[in-house]
């Protein structure tokens, strides 16, 4: 007979992109620390994207692109080395754009991360076109790095809930805070004006659905502990009628806030909800995305979809 108990999931390989920014020199320092608390290698990675610019550059610039990406690849390894010289780290130096790029180096079980804008970004609350991209579109989880490089440990990672069929990826929150030695806070935001005038125009029907609300989270709660009996599990239901907003205000409290990516309308999503856009937009602590399409941590493992890296990997 087999347990209704879930199983553990296995958090994976981590990897990182770089593109010379500051923001992705933080990223892979982070990514590092990370790797080193998952027991895994970090692989880092920079997406060139010679194929493309091939087109109209000539071979000289082509030339002069690769051995830039190289020498970029092999500081940032040394200064990760540094830190963490018992981590192992490997390169690739990718001829894909960056989204394609990292997608394919993290394969089905990887977990990717990025920083929170690249060379071309302008501002520090804005998020680039590479981070978006591969949060919306990757089907592996992606963590955004953002805060203070230098910000003190909270010990809660806090995982945003949205309802029952969370239990998932929940369970990967919970392992991120498990490998943090941290505690795991569930934080549902009750949105009152979402109800109003639809399906609950009564004020018993409000204080109802909020006991639902109350329950479910704290039903999600149990399940984890079954889990994970020795992690602390907090939950909490928010009343408020800007969901971003009290998450964004969590986050000042966090050492990592764990996202569900929502399903589209057919089932597949190439873009993130406002909630998640406005959040890994402005929280002051990194953001981890899971997507719905992540496969369940009793599956077996698939193999990587091979990249084309421009060099072979380095230890």
């Amino acid at each position: 007979m087999k347990s209704d108990i879930p199983v553990r999931p296995e958090l994976g390989n981590i990897v990182v992109g770089v593109d010379g920014s500051p923001s992705a020199r933080t990223a892979a320092l982070w990514a590092a620390a990370e790797a080193d608390r998952r027991g895994r290698p970090l692989h880092l990675v920079h997406a060139a994207d010679t194929d493309r610019r091939i087109v109209f550059s000539d071979a000289e610039t082509i030339q002069s692109v690769r051995e830039a990406g190289r020498e970029l690849l092999a500081d940032t390894a040394h200064a990760i080395r540094e830190r963490f010289p018992d981590l192992t780290v490997t390169t690739e130096l990718g001829r894909q754009e960056p989204v394609a790029g990292l997608k394919s180096a993290a394969g089905h079980r990887g977990t990717i991360v990025v920083g929170n804008r690249g060379l071309g970004g302008f501002s520090a609350l804005m998020l680039g076109s590479v981070g978006l991209g591969v949060a919306a579109r990757a089907d592996v989880p992606v963590i955004v790095v953002r805060g203070e490089s230098e910000r003190p440990d909270t010990g809660t990672v806090t995982a945003a809930v949205h309802g029952p069929a969370d239990l998932g990826w929940l369970l990967l929150a919970a392992a991120e805070a498990d490998a943090r030695k941290a505690s795991l806070r569930l934080v549902s935001v009750w949105n009152l004006f979402k109800h109003v005038g639809s399906v609950a125009t009564m004020l018993d029907d409000l204080d109802g659905i909020a006991r639902q609300r109350v329950r479910e989270t704290k039903e999600l709660a149990d399940r984890i502990r079954q889990v994970y009996p020795d992690l602390i599990v907090g939950h909490h239901v928010e009343t408020g009628t800007s969901v971003p907003g009290i998450l964004i205000e969590e986050s000042t409290r966090s050492d990592l806030l764990v996202m569900g990516r929502s399903r589209g309308p057919l089932g597949r999503s190439t873009s993130l909800g406002r909630v998640a856009h406005a959040v890994i937009h402005h929280a002051h602590c990194p953001v981890e995305i899971v997507p719905p399409a992540f496969v369940s941590p009793d599956e077996p493992e698939k193999p990587a979809t091979p990249g084309r890296p421009e060099a072979p990997a380095t230890p």
